[in-house]
C-alpha cells in the first residue's frame, strides 16, 4: 500500500528541527527602511532639480529686442473700465500689468503716430497711457490741435465724453481735407501667388519646428502620398534620441483616417477616423493587424443597425458595448477556449476552425415597464457546463436580487423518449419570498426560449468574429493601397472632374463657334460671284440658294467625317494598346500596369466623347440644314424670288 505524498509530508514535518528564533529588532529594520526611503527620495528630488537646471534655456541675446504688434484698447470710451491689450492672433485680452510685456516703442492708429518716451525698465506696469501728454508720448504728425490730457485724478472726477476721447487720439480739423500727410504709394508690386504655391504653405512644402523634447513637422496637403500633413514626435530626453510618442494627422484620405497615435513604450497604435468610414469605424487601437490579437474598435453607433459602440477583443475573450438597444442590452462578453480542447464547438460544420465558445454573458439596463423581479439584469450561458444563469434587477429596498439557474439536459434519452422537466433542472431564488416557484410549465417555456436565444447568440458571436476579420482585412488593404480624395472643384487633382470640365468647355466652344457661324453673312461668298447686285433675277437667286445649301451640306459632311476619323483612330490606338498588354502582361510591374490602366481609361473617355459628338452631329445636321433653308427663304435679298418655291 502506497502512502499518499501529503501524508508523508505531514509526518516528515513532525520531526523537523525548528529554526532558531529571530532576535533582530523589527523596529530597527523599520527605521533602516525608512532611512533608505528618505535617502532615495532626496536623491530623486536632487535629480529632478538637476534636470530642471539642465533644461533651462540658454541666455537669449535677443531678449527684449523682438518687436510684436498688439492691439491697445484705451479706457474711458464706450464704458471701458481700464486699458488692456488684445492679442490679434488669438483674440485673448491681457492686462497692461502682464509681466510678459517688456515695453512699448510706439502706438498708432489710422490718423496719427505716438512714440513712447517713458522708461520701460519695469515692463508696462508703470506706463501711463495718456496720449495727450506730449512729455510721455511724442506725437509724430504735427499740424493738429494739442490733444486733451488724461490725468488719473480727472478720470475719477469726470468721465470724458466720446467726442473728447475721439479728439484726444485723432485730428480734430475735420472741416478741411486731411492733406497734411499723405502716405507714398507702395514700391512693392502686388504679390502674385498661384493656387499651387498657396497650398504649398512654404518654399519646400515642409516645415520643421523644434521644441523642448518635441519636434513638430508640417507638410502641405497632397505633398505626401499617404495624406500626412502634420507629425508631432515627443522625446524622453533633451537630445531627442529616445522617442516616447508619435502623433500624425492626415487629410484627404479616402479611408477617412484623421489621426494616428503611436506609443513607443507600449507599442500600441490608435487610429482615429472621421465620420464616413466604410465600416463606421471611429477609433482602432492595436499592436498588430493580425487576427486574434488585442484590438479595441470604436464605432459611430448612429450609423450601425445593431447600435454597437465599442468592441474589445483578444485571443481569449471579446467584449461588445451597445447603445440604444430595444432590449436594453449594453454589454456582451464572450470567453473562448483553446483550440483542440474537448469543448463544445458552436455553430455549424464551418466553425470547426473557430475558437470554441466557453461562456456568453449579457448585461441589460433596467426596463421600467417590467417589474424588477421579471426584468433580467444579467444572463450567463455556460456553454461547456450546459448551464444558464439569470440574475434579475434589484427591487426597491432590497439588497439581494432574484436568480434562476437552469441545468440543460438532453432532449431525449437513449431509448428516444422525451425527457420531462423536473424541479432539479432549475434552482430558483425569489427575493422577498420563501416559496419556490412550482410552475414547471412556465420554467420549461422559459428554458426553451433561452435555448433558442443561445443558438442565436452563437451565430451572432461568429458574425462578430467574421466582422473583425473583415475589418482587419480592409484596414490592411487601405494601408497598403492608400488613396487620396480630391474635391470636385479641384480640377487640377480630380482627373475625372478635369476631363468632364474640358469636355464641357469644348462643347461650349463648339456651340459658340456654331453660333458665330450663324451670325455671319452666309450669302456674302456667293453674292460676290454675281457682283453684289441689288436686283437679282429668279435664276440668280435660285443659283445663290443652291450654292449656299450645297456648301453648307458639304461642311456638315466634312465635320462628321473628321469626327469619324478621330473616333476610328482612337479605337485603333486602344486596340493596339490592348494587344500590347496581352503580349507583355506577365512582364509588367505593378506601376506599369496601373499606368496602362490609367491610359486606357483616358482613351476610353476620349472615345466616349467623340462618339457622343458624332451622334449629336448626325442628329442635328438635318435640323441645321432645314433651318438654313428656312432662313434663306426669309432673307430679304432672296425672299422676292423664293417666297413661293
Amino acid at each position: 500500500r502506497q502512502v499518499p505524498k501529503e501524508e508523508m509530508k505531514r509526518k516528515s514535518n513532525k520531526y523537523r528541527v525548528k529554526p532558531p528564533p529571530d532576535l533582530q529588532s523589527k523596529f530597527e529594520l523599520q527605521q533602516e527602511a525608512k532611512k533608505v526611503a528618505e535617502i532615495e527620495a532626496a536623491q530623486k528630488h536632487k535629480g529632478r532639480e538637476e534636470d530642471v537646471e539642465v533644461e533651462k534655456p540658454d541666455h537669449d541675446p535677443l531678449y527684449g529686442l523682438r518687436v510684436h504688434a498688439w492691439v491697445l484698447v484705451l479706457s474711458g470710451k464706450k464704458e471701458v473700465p481700464e486699458t488692456f491689450f488684445i492679442n490679434p492672433f488669438t483674440g485673448n485680452s491681457h492686462s497692461t500689468m502682464d509681466e510678459h510685456f517688456l515695453g512699448i516703442e510706439s502706438v498708432w492708429n489710422h490718423r496719427n503716430y505716438w512714440v513712447n518716451m517713458q522708461d520701460c525698465w519695469n515692463g508696462c506696469k508703470d506706463l501711463l497711457f495718456d496720449l495727450g501728454d506730449t512729455i510721455r508720448w511724442e506725437i509724430m504728425l504735427s499740424g493738429s490741435n494739442k490733444p486733451l490730457q488724461l490725468l488719473p485724478d480727472a478720470e475719477e472726477e469726470k468721465e470724458l465724453s466720446d467726442k473728447e476721447m475721439y479728439d484726444m487720439v485723432s485730428d480734430p480739423n475735420d472741416e478741411e481735407d486731411d492733406t497734411s500727410f499723405d502716405m507714398p504709394p507702395s514700391w512693392v508690386a502686388p504679390i502674385q501667388i498661384s493656387p499651387r504655391e498657396f497650398e504649398t504653405h512654404c518654399s519646400q512644402g515642409r516645415k520643421v519646428i523644434l521644441y523642448k523634447k518635441a519636434k513638430l513637422e508640417k507638410w502641405a496637403p497632397y505633398w505626401n502620398g499617404n495624406g500626412l500633413v502634420k507629425r508631432l514626435t515627443v522625446y524622453a530626453d533633451l537630445d531627442c534620441t529616445e522617442v516616447v510618442e508619435v502623433r500624425e494627422w492626415f487629410k484627404n484620405r479616402e479611408d477617412m483616417l484623421d489621426m494616428r497615435e503611436v506609443n513607443k513604450q507600449t507599442q500600441l497604435t490608435t487610429d482615429y477616423f472621421s465620420p464616413g468610414h466604410l465600416l463606421g469605424l471611429k477609433a482602432h487601437t492595436y499592436m498588430s493587424l493580425e487576427p486574434e490579437t488585442e484590438h479595441i474598435m470604436e464605432f459611430y453607433n448612429e450609423v450601425r443597425v445593431d447600435g454597437l459602440q465599442k468592441r474589445v477583443e483578444n485571443a481569449n475573450e471579446m467584449t461588445e458595448y451597445f447603445v440604444g438597444q430595444d432590449d436594453f442590452l449594453h454589454i456582451r462578453h464572450i470567453e473562448f477556449g483553446k483550440r483542440g480542447q474537448k469543448t463544445h464547438l458552436a455553430g455549424t460544420r464551418t466553425d470547426v476552425n473557430s475558437r470554441p465558445i466557453v461562456q456568453i454573458k449579457e448585461c441589460f439596463h433596467r426596463n421600467p415597464e417590467k417589474p424588477a423581479d421579471e426584468d433580467v439584469a444579467e444572463r450567463i450561458f455556460l456553454i461547456t457546463d450546459e448551464t444558464i444563469q439569470l440574475t434579475y434587477h434589484l427591487k426597491d429596498k432590497y439588497i439581494t436580487a432574484s436568480k434562476k439557474d437552469f441545468f440543460k439536459a438532453a432532449e431525449r434519452d437513449r431509448k428516444g423518449n422525451e425527457i420531462i422537466m423536473t424541479p432539479e433542472m432549475c434552482i430558483t431564488y425569489q427575493a422577498g419570498s420563501s416559496e419556490k416557484d412550482k410552475k414547471l410549465l412556465h420554467l420549461y417555456k422559459l428554458l426553451q426560449e433561452l435555448t433558442v436565444e443561445e443558438k442565436q447568440l452563437k451565430q451572432q458571436v461568429r458574425q462578430s468574429e467574421a466582422e473583425v476579420l473583415n475589418i482587419l482585412k480592409i484596414r490592411e488593404n487601405e494601408e497598403t493601397n492608400i488613396k487620396l480624395s480630391a474635391s470636385i472643384y479641384n480640377t487640377e487633382r480630380n482627373e475625372k472632374r478635369r476631363q468632364q470640365y474640358e469636355a464641357v468647355k469644348n462643347t461650349m466652344e463648339e456651340e459658340l463657334r456654331d453660333q458665330g457661324e450663324q451670325d455671319l453673312d452666309y450669302l456674302a461668298p456667293f453674292l460676290i460671284q454675281i457682283g453684289h447686285r441689288e436686283k437679282m433675277t429668279k435664276g440668280q437667286a435660285l443659283r445663290v440658294r443652291d450654292d449656299c445649301l450645297t456648301d453648307f451640306k458639304h461642311r456638315l459632311i466634312d465635320k462628321a467625317n473628321i469626327i469619324q476619323a478621330r473616333l476610328e483612330k482612337a479605337v485603333e490606338e486602344l486596340q493596339k494598346k490592348d494587344q500590347w498588354f496581352q503580349e507583355n502582361q506577365n512582364q509588367l510591374s505593378a506601376e506599369e500596369e496601373d499606368e496602362f490602366l490609367a491610359c486606357c481609361s483616358e482613351t476610353k473617355f476620349h472615345i466616349q466623347i467623340l462618339a457622343l459628338r458624332l451622334k449629336r452631329e448626325k442628329q442635328t445636321a438635318p435640323q441645321k440644314y432645314l433651318a438654313l433653308e428656312e432662313k434663306l427663304r426669309r432673307d430679304p435679298r432672296l425672299a422676292e424670288h423664293l417666297g413661293h418655291t
